[in-house]
């Protein structure tokens, strides 16, 4: 095989919480991951030596500094490969926008060149690579609901959440993840979301349950930064939506909507408004294509 194109799925937060910070300087996390259907594309090809990257987009970088290239050169020099890769790609997850879109491209470039040079590496070894490039890789190496602990590598895969309309906007910031972790007052929180009942209610397929439940601790710091994040979150239950929350360290915020119509009508609006210049209409992924 000389070529192939994988896709790298981006993810939500249904639910966040920090437990506390490490003495290493992480933070200890528990929180519901999910897998939504806004993908990136990636194109594999083989080359005699090196790896080199393109994409559609100008705002990464095509070096070193790229997760992509990392992901490609711990798999390529853990397993003695001689040979080098091109990768291409084609950019549709929004960038620093706490939907792991560069974890994600990393995990797809771990199971893209693990086929393409066929080195059998299993999903468990692809995943103690992928910690070492992100705490979110291990995840994006099988998507679909999963509860996150540790720094986010120690994975619980669920039962898929119940099926629902997801809204995704992404305002024109960017917002640093170190940033957030840095401002967050572990300590002081006082409340903590029900990370455990999400998990219970994703098992009983209670999609009311789990909107109960849906909370992100990091709103606690992204959100007083930039104002916009709260609008948006209002501005779609406004239109209709059962819950709206940010996912990760932000500032993407999703909707989520049990209708398929009053959805649609969401997105044109928040489209037309431009408060958010990404915006999108999906839904829950369970199996990502591998």
């Amino acid at each position: 095989m000389k070529e192939l194109t994988r896709k790298a799925y981006a993810k939500i937060n249904l639910g966040l919480d920090v437990v506390c910070r490490l003495e290493n300087g992480y933070h200890e996390v528990k929180m519901i991951m999910q897998t939504v259907g806004i993908y990136d594309e990636l194109t594999f090809s083989k080359r005699e030596e090196g790896i080199t990257i393109s994409t559609d987009t100008g705002e990464l970088p095509t070096d070193g500094d790229n997760l992509i290239y990392k992901a490609a050169r711990i798999l390529l020099d853990s397993c003695g490969v001689q040979g080098g890769v091109h990768v291409h790609l084609q950019k549709r997850i929004p960038i620093a926008a706490g939907m792991a879109g560069g974890s994600s491209d990393a995990a797809a470039t771990l199971r893209g060149v693990n086929e393409l040079y066929g080195l059998g590496c299993t999903m468990e070894e692809l995943q103690k690579l992928g910690v070492k490039i992100g705490a979110d890789v291990p995840y994006c190496i099988v998507g679909g609901t999963a509860l996150a602990e540790g720094i986010g590598e120690k994975l619980t895969i669920l039962p898929s959440a119940p099926q629902c309309i997801v809204l995704v906007a992404k305002p024109a910031i960017s917002v640093s993840t170190k940033y957030v972790y840095e401002h967050l007052d572990v300590a002081g929180l006082t409340l903590h979301p029900d990370i455990d009942g999400m998990r219970a209610a994703i098992e009983e397929n209670d999609l009311q349950g789990v909107l109960e439940r849906m909370e992100n601790i990091l709103e606690t710091v992204t959100v007083q930064a930039h104002p916009v994040i709260a609008e948006i979150k209002e501005r779609m239950l406004e239109l209709g939506a059962c819950k709206s929350l940010m996912s990760g360290s932000g500032p993407t915020v999703f909707g989520i909507f049990d209708n398929q119509e009053t959805a649609r009508a969401a997105y044109e609006k928040i489209r037309e408004e431009g408060q958010a210049p990404e915006v999108f209409l999906t839904t829950l992924i369970q199996d990502i294509d591998l």
